[in-house]
């Protein structure tokens, strides 16, 4: 029990720190919650959970940079909150085996996302730089792929702020730090439904969510004093070399072992 506590603690405290400086937090408190014992489908939506406290407070960290962006949130957060409940009411009808075999798969996009993203993102601004907002693309279309977007983080979180950022370039943003502080919201508001239907259905583990939870929020705070004497580049290519080699051993678990 002492273990249990103090390995979903770190992984918490680990990840929180991952996040503030590289992101992809996830892929260090996901197979935490697994290795513990935690049922795959369970694990996801504590995962959710456990995540969603960092969300709303980045959200508020940059509430200065969302207020310009006023007039487009409401259907932001609409669109994400009816996709995360989405996401999450198809996760909840995939049966354990399944997802079970879907999470080397689901790993692997995350990992790719992460390891290329900031490279598809630079040629999506590229390509919408000369069309404000994206408008050649069309405004129905781009709500399709928010909803696709939120479905996907409903389903499972990993790597949704990428996919995000990959979106709102598509969108036409070009202000970082605005992007950031739509991914943060866009993020909290999918978990929020996504969360409430996996409360409904009991699918949360109070105990383990709640230590990674503790462990994510103090490891973030004490990565906002030590982020800058940590390169971002460096922590990047360690979440890089985590990611691949916790892929390669679910890969392994799920298709070689068993």
């Amino acid at each position: 029990m002492l273990f249990e506590l103090l390995f979903l603690f770190g992984a918490g405290f680990f990840g929180g720190v991952v996040n503030s400086v590289a992101g992809g937090g996830s892929f260090i408190t996901f197979p935490a919650l697994l290795f513990v014992g935690v049922p795959p489908i369970s694990a996801n939506a504590t995962n959710t959970f456990a995540s969603f406290a960092g969300y709303l407070s980045g959200t508020y960290a940059f509430r200065e940079d969302l207020y310009a962006h006023k007039k487009e949130l409401p259907r932001l957060i609409i669109v994400s909150l009816i996709g995360g409940a989405l996401g999450a009411w198809l996760l909840l009808q995939t049966p354990e085996s399944v997802f079970r075999e879907a999470i080397p798969w689901l790993l692997l996009f995350a990992t790719v996302l992460f390891i290329f993203g900031g490279k598809l993102n630079s040629i999506l601004k590229r390509l919408t730089s000369t069309h404000r907002h994206a408008s050649s693309v069309g405004y129905f279309l781009l709500l399709i792929m928010l909803l696709a977007v939120c479905i996907y983080g409903g389903f499972f979180n990993a790597g949704l702020g990428i996919i995000i950022l990959s979106y709102l370039a598509l969108a036409g943003h070009t202000n970082i730090s605005a992007m950031n502080g739509i991914k943060l919201l866009i993020s909290a508001a999918v978990s929020l439904t996504a969360i409430a239907f996996f409360i409904y259905s009991g699918a949360i583990a109070w105990y383990e969510g709640f230590i990674v939870l503790v462990g994510t929020m103090m490891g973030g705070f004490m990565a906002a004093h030590i982020s800058k004497r940590i390169p971002q580049q460096y922590a990047r290519y360690f979440v890089i070399l985590a990611s691949c080699g916790i892929t390669v051993y679910f890969f392994i678990e799920v298709y070689v072992i068993n």
